[in-house]
């Protein structure tokens, strides 16, 4: 290699360096004793852990994996078991494959298969997941699929699983069509932790792709799921406390938090339901602005996630897709 080349190199390594030290630290939230949020890497991602290990409730969306494990040290010297994953969204499965990599599978299932280390090779953590979310994430026979094998779901299941880790019962279970045809919620009981998933979101209007099986009326009833599943801190309501629900993205809330969040997605959908019988169309109902009273809270004009793709997505849910 001559010496422009290697001093190419020098700087080209220098800059990674510096853009991984002007990055900003993943914010690491303690929930609970056993259970903590990492935000940063996209979605949010629950830890749980303890003698047995770590569970990880998605994964992010994999461009700071290595920065998530960094920040798995202080929490546990001891290897990831499972990554539970909620939906198959790029920002909660993008890490599946190096986390999964990192950790060290138990003996019974998933990743492990019957046993942590197959022929002198280490198979990594069990990443389990919907069936739907298998589906969504694999392809059919000579189609490319949308994820590299390894990202994958070692283990699927139809309607819950559940899971005994750790001191604590874990519960997934499907909510279905919801934001997807694929949403779980994970109960730590112990804990008294839900991770909500794309089911909840406070940082925009819930995410609902109609065309992968999501309808508004099945984003209400989740909501209305996870609410039966969360405890208020009744009687002393002034007092914090109760179940702590960890959202896809950002803070994390309480059962109030919830219902107020709940309330917003009912009074939308019943607008525009309305506004469907009186005959409108689609495109009658954008400029009636359905949203109008959540818009500066929950609304976008731009990114990935507009408030008028919301919209739609309610139309086309309660018309069936249906345009006119």
């Amino acid at each position: 290699m001559g010496i422009p080349r290697v001093i190419a190199a020098f700087v080209c390594m220098l800059g990674v360096s510096l853009a991984a030290q002007q990055r900003p630290p993943l914010d690491v939230v303690q929930v609970a004793p056993q259970v903590y949020l990492l935000a940063g890497d996209g979605g949010n991602i629950a830890v749980q852990h303890g003698p047995d290990g770590v569970v990880l409730v998605d994964s992010g969306a994999g461009q700071r994996s290595d920065d998530v494990l960094a920040a798995l040290k202080p929490i546990s010297a001891l290897p990831i078991r499972y990554i539970l994953n909620t939906s198959a969204n790029a920002e909660h499965v993008g890490g599946n494959g190096r986390l999964s990599q990192a950790g060290e599978g138990l003996g019974g299932g998933g990743g492990g298969g019957a046993a942590a280390v197959i022929s002198g090779v280490r198979t990594g953590a069990a990443r389990l997941a919907h069936e739907n979310v298998l589906l969504r994430m694999s392809a059919p026979l000579g189609q490319k699929a949308p994820f590299p094998e390894a990202a994958w779901p070692t283990e699927a299941f139809i309607d819950r699983k559940n899971l005994y880790l750790n001191g604590e019962a874990i519960q997934i279970l499907h909510v279905p069509s919801a934001h997807s045809d694929g949403d779980s919620v994970v109960f730590f009981r112990r804990s008294d932790v839900i991770v909500a998933g794309a089911v909840v979101d406070i940082t925009r209007f819930p995410v609902i792709e109609v065309s992968r099986g999501g309808s508004i009326q099945g984003e209400i009833d989740a909501l209305n799921f996870i609410l039966e599943l969360a405890i208020p801190p009744t009687p002393l309501v002034w007092h914090p406390g109760g179940t702590q629900i960890i959202p896809a993205r950002g803070r994390v809330l309480e059962h109030a938090d919830v219902v107020e969040y709940r309330d917003m997605v009912t009074v939308v959908r019943d607008v525009v339901r309305d506004l469907i019988e009186k005959g409108m169309t689609r495109e009658q109902i954008r400029a009636a602005e359905p949203t109008r009273g959540y818009t500066r809270r929950y609304g976008s004009t731009t990114g990935p996630w507009t408030t008028e793709m919301f919209v739609d997505a309610v139309y086309a849910s309660l018309t069936k897709g249906a345009t006119r």
